[in-house]
């Protein structure tokens, strides 16, 4: 066990844990941020994404000791009222069907948007490739990304 002072959504915390632990376990077990989902356990599907620093990142798979000083933005930091302009988007056009993938793939479109404000089809389809969807709701999440980065 070792004492890990991390910057999440913001908040600074303090976690004594295992230093190969998933920041995935930390978030969820550790400080109840229950928002960022487990799907595969092996950074296949996406579900699990947050923000290191500003990069997106599979929390499945990182060890809370590769996290360092870098903050941790999960779902719930996005925005203080879930109305990120993403968040909004999904809502707008009718995103989430069963909803378990959709934290993932907002944080995924967030990052994307930060790096990329203007990003064509192809640099949206290439940035959400990876991020899966069980209910194939591709299309919308895609008009969604869209939407935002006309605005």
């Amino acid at each position: 066990m070792a004492v890990f002072h991390l910057n999440v959504n913001g908040k600074r915390y303090e976690v004594d844990v295992d230093p190969s632990t998933p920041i995935l376990w930390v978030l969820r077990d550790h400080l109840n941020l229950v928002g960022t989902k487990y799907g595969c356990g092996i950074a296949q599907c996406g579900a699990c994404t947050i923000h290191l620093g500003d990069a997106a990142v599979r929390s499945c798979i990182l060890p809370v000791s590769q996290v360092g000083t870098q903050p941790i933005t999960t779902i719930e930091g996005l925005s203080a009222n879930g109305d990120h302009p993403l968040q909004r988007a999904w809502i707008e056009h009718d995103v989430p069907q069963c909803g378990y993938c959709q934290a993932g793939q907002i944080m995924n479109a967030a990052a994307l948007l930060k790096a990329n404000p203007h990003p064509t089809d192809e640099e949206i389809e290439a940035a959400m490739n990876g991020n899966l969807c069980r209910c194939g709701t591709y299309t919308r999440i895609k008009a969604a990304i869209k939407s935002v980065a006309k605005r």
